[in-house]
């Protein structure tokens, strides 16, 4: 079929990490880049983070860098977000996107990109 599947969510508190999962089938992971968006409620989605086909680049919204790790597993045809310093507004449902066209794409709303359900990340004390 081709499809990418979230994993890892759940709920942490203040500080804490978490590492959330985007497994691919039917298709090869490592010749994609792999983006992560997430929607928090009443919010429009937006991009999180990005690793590029053949880990060439990877791209960080501001909010996140310095606490979010992107890294592929290309044995088990899965990428990893690993997020740590989790914060509040960190609260979203995450989605993973693989896209053939790689990071630099602006349209991730076409053929060629597989999205995920999404995974729920709540971070509360």
């Amino acid at each position: 079929q081709g499809q990418v599947v979230e994993s890892g969510g759940g709920l942490v508190q203040p500080g804490g990490s978490l590492r959330l999962s985007c497994a691919a089938s039917g298709f090869t992971l490592d010749t994609y880049g792999v983006g992560w968006f997430r929607q928090a409620p009443g919010k429009e989605r937006e991009g999180v983070s990005c690793i590029s086909i053949g880990d060439r680049s990877t791209y960080s919204e501001n909010s996140v860098k310095g606490r979010f790790t992107l890294s592929r597993d290309n044995a088990k045809n899965t990428v990893y977000l690993e997020m740590n310093s989790l914060k509040l507004e960190d609260t979203a449902v995450y989605y993973c996107a693989a896209n053939s066209r790689d990071c630099h794409d602006t349209d991730w709303e076409t053929a060629g990109v597989y999205w995920g359900q999404g995974t729920q990340v709540t971070v509360s004390s």
